[in-house]
């Protein structure tokens, strides 16, 4: 399927709609109990179940319409449907807050991979979106590299010492908020090493 360009707004609802669906729906039955097939299940869990049909729903519809998702969103909802599984069917969830901690070491790793064998993987994902020299490359993918790894470890340190409710708000801003301002600060890089070139 030849890949097709769409609305950036409808783009980015599709993409980033179901994690605030999420946490909308988290704020709305966080101290709810429900008791489904004989067991209790936590308002976290129930809101779990919801999410992973709907982050499917919409990762379908981006492909329909664009015809095209990179490996880093295949990767993604795989690992949801995976973890979030996982969590509803033995009813903890640990399971789901492990899931962004693997997303990043998987990223970092398949990077890190890369700039062993002397190549820059982030330039095959990212390249039509900032054209750079290949020094600038390199640079970038080591800093993203660092960038994931520190995410993973952040988000096993929040899970694991801090509430639901405080993991629920760094997974759904916090984490967003870091690759907002990782980039930002990459403006002296892109400057340094941009090609200025425009795609046709």
């Amino acid at each position: 399927m030849a890949k097709r360009e769409i609305n950036p707004m409808l783009k980015t609802a599709l993409e980033l709609g179901p994690v605030l669906a999420f946490f909308v729906a988290y704020l709305l039955l966080k101290d709810r109990v429900f008791e489904i097939g004989g067991r209790d299940y936590e308002g976290f869990i129930v809101v779990t179940a919801g999410f992973v049909p709907v982050m499917i729903a919409a990762t379908g519809v981006l492909w329909a319409l664009t015809g095209h998702l990179s490996r880093m969103q295949v990767v993604t909802v795989v690992l949801i449907v995976v973890f979030g599984g996982l969590s509803v069917w033995l009813n903890d969830e640990r399971f789901f807050k492990m899931k962004p901690t693997l997303i990043y070491l998987i990223f970092g790793g398949v990077l890190g991979f890369g700039l062993l064998r002397g190549q820059s993987y982030l330039r095959f994902v990212m390249e039509g979106l900032m054209p750079l020299e290949d020094e600038g490359w390199m640079i970038l993918t080591k800093r993203v590299t660092i960038f994931f790894l520190g995410l993973a470890l952040a988000n096993e340190v929040v899970w694991r010492t801090m509430s639901t409710e405080t993991w629920v708000y760094f997974k759904t801003f916090g984490l967003t908020a870091a690759l907002f301002l990782f980039f930002m600060f990459q403006g002296g890089l892109f400057r340094r090493y941009g090609t200025g070139e425009d795609e046709a």
